[in-house]
């Protein structure tokens, strides 16, 4: 084991999972120092100087910037939602190269869907097959992005899965159609959901830095996935729901342009397996759902479920 860091830079720590890690390391007597849009960051994307100043003797950089995929993928969405993964991803490869002293570890975030629809196997980091369409070439140029930047630093992409956690973010598509009543199994409810507790994101972080032989892509899911119609089973349990219509996929789509989203967030099979992280001995702490959604539900009140968008 290494010591931990002294100095973690957070990029994009605005956001819930960012919220989270700045509160978790400060905690811990970690040094945060930030990089965002806004005046409150210690150093912003439009200033390149005082982007290496902030980078230069941290520890650990974490990146998780990059606008929310939960809205229609029009034009203007989608060209944000790219360009603020790759400039901002870019802008660091380039600061990065004129750091004097360099941070250990360069972490940046992808997702975990990437990988092609799946309900025959697992996707792992090695055997896992890359997938087709926007939010894959989305997920390939971040990454490229990461990996082609010409610095002596390892880098670690993770490919995320959806992010649960009590304490506000961004409410997903499925709760949001769970609570108008539409709770109920969606699409064949036979798609596989991937997900990780955020507590689980913040101890992975630890492990990731810790263990130094580690490097490239990493999965960020749980060990155990549900399908569709057990996510929702225990969703409408969390929600204090008792019945909940089914939809199929035709009236998900109606519903996702209703709450200005994309039917793609619930309908595609996502099965992630966390295969680098386990055979390097990582425990999740929340390694099932009804254990996580137990946890939420004693931090949240009136059993409302905020969760955040891998």
């Amino acid at each position: 084991m290494t010591d931990s860091p002294s100095t973690v830079v957070v990029c994009g720590a605005s956001g819930y999972i960012g919220r989270y890690l700045r509160h978790s390391y400060e905690d811990r007597g970690i040094r945060v120092r930030t990089v965002g849009r806004g005046t409150t960051s210690d150093a912003t994307w439009s200033d390149h100087r005082g982007l290496v100043d902030v980078l230069d003797g941290s520890d650990l950089v974490v990146n998780l910037a990059g606008r929310s995929v939960s809205c229609r993928y029009n034009k203007a969405n989608a060209d944000e939602i790219m360009s603020s993964r790759i400039q901002t991803t870019a802008q660091l490869g380039r600061a990065l190269a004129q750091v004097q002293n360099p941070p250990e570890l360069w972490i940046n975030a992808s997702t975990g869907t990437i990988y092609r629809d799946s309900r025959d196997r697992p996707m792992d980091e090695r055997s896992g097959d890359i997938g087709s369409g926007f939010s894959v070439e989305v997920a390939r140029a971040w990454e490229r992005e990461l990996f082609d930047a010409d610095v002596a630093i390892r880098k670690v992409a993770l490919r995320m899965s959806i992010v649960l956690g009590a304490g506000g973010g961004a409410i997903n598509p499925i709760i949001d159609l769970a609570r108008v009543g539409l709770g109920g199994t969606m699409g064949d409810g036979g798609q596989m959901f991937s997900w990780v507790h955020v507590a689980d994101v913040g101890r992975i972080l630890d492990h990731l830095y810790d263990n130094t032989g580690i490097s490239g892509p990493v999965n960020v899911a749980t060990p155990f996935p549900v399908t569709n119609e057990e996510l929702m089973r225990q969703v409408r349990i969390a929600l204090g729901r008792s019945h909940g219509l089914p939809t199929p996929a035709w009236l998900l789509q109606f519903g996702a342009r209703v709450i200005r989203t994309e039917a793609e967030l619930v309908l595609k099979s996502r099965w992630v397996d966390p295969k680098v992280l386990t055979d390097s001995g990582f425990e999740f702490e929340h390694a099932t759902l009804n254990h996580a959604l137990a946890d939420i539900a004693s931090e949240t009140p009136r059993g409302l479920l905020p969760v955040a968008l891998g």
